[in-house]
């Protein structure tokens, strides 16, 4: 069998980026917090999201206990699984799973790095630390609601380059998760808001969209000063830099896009 492995501190997005990852270098399983997925279907295992605290969710994700262990070991061979992806916080934990399900070596090692930039992986913390979500790469159907109280919503469906549907991911707060950092979106919008109506070419800021989800975006439209003699573009340009700074000082991630509309001018009398 060949085995891989993909390891990143927790909350850098290793299972949003799990299926589409695993169908690139040909492994059609994964093991994933306690899961064993088979072509993006839960095919035996139980989460560790579904534990309480963060003690017996890290047991249950190296298979400490033994029934767990022999349940997927079996499904492995049902599955005839020839290649696999094991995922997990540090190399010493994906070689702990492959000695407790008797996988053999692990052949590769892939880091989140490999497979996420910077930029999505300071997003993914920004997202684990202010709302406490996790990602689950199987569809929503497959995850028991019971174990969760506070969270689960669909994620989204992951398609290959060729437009092949690959998988599911599932969108939950696990009851361990219970430290973050709220955030309301009026925060975003106000700091975007002082943000443009400190440049010198803003009169003022009508409206502030912002979408915070798979992308990060802020939809701007903005009333300018006359007399516009100056290259506008150019301009424009210093005040979407401007609010990328701002947003990334404050919040330790940058937005996808920052889209400016001009709605008006305004004659400035002196």
């Amino acid at each position: 069998m060949k085995v891989c492995s993909l390891s990143g501190p927790s909350g850098t997005g290793k299972s949003t980026s799990a299926l589409v990852f695993a169908h690139k270098i040909g492994s059609k399983a994964i093991i994933d917090d306690g899961l064993l997925i088979v072509n993006g279907l839960k095919v035996a295992g139980i989460s560790a999201k579904f534990e309480k605290n963060t003690i017996t969710a890290v047991r249950r994700a190296i298979f400490s206990d033994d029934a767990h262990c022999e349940e997927v070991k079996k499904a492995l061979g049902t599955y005839n699984v020839q290649s696999i992806l094991l995922i997990g916080t540090s190399d010493k934990m994906t070689k702990s799973i492959a000695k407790r399900l008797a996988l053999g070596p692990i052949t590769t090692y892939y880091y989140v790095e490999d497979v996420r930039s910077q930029k999505e992986i300071q997003k993914a913390r920004f997202i684990r630390e202010t709302q406490g979500k996790h990602v689950m790469p199987i569809p929503y159907r497959q995850v028991e609601q019971n174990f969760f109280k506070r969270l689960v919503q669909k994620g989204k469906e992951i398609f290959s380059p060729k437009r092949e549907k690959i998988g599911e991911t599932t969108i939950v707060r696990p009851d361990f998760q219970q430290q973050y950092i709220a955030i309301e979106k009026q925060v975003y919008v106000q700091l975007i808001d002082y943000c443009c109506t400190q440049q010198e070419i803003v009169h003022k800021v009508e409206q502030v969209q912002f979408l915070l989800g798979e992308q990060a975006k802020a939809n701007i439209t903005l009333q300018l000063k006359l007399p516009i003699n100056y290259a506008l573009p150019e301009r424009l340009y210093h005040v979407q830099e401007a609010v990328q700074a701002s947003f990334y000082q404050h919040f330790g991630y940058e937005l996808d896009a920052i889209h400016l509309h001009i709605k008006s001018v305004m004659l400035m009398r002196k």
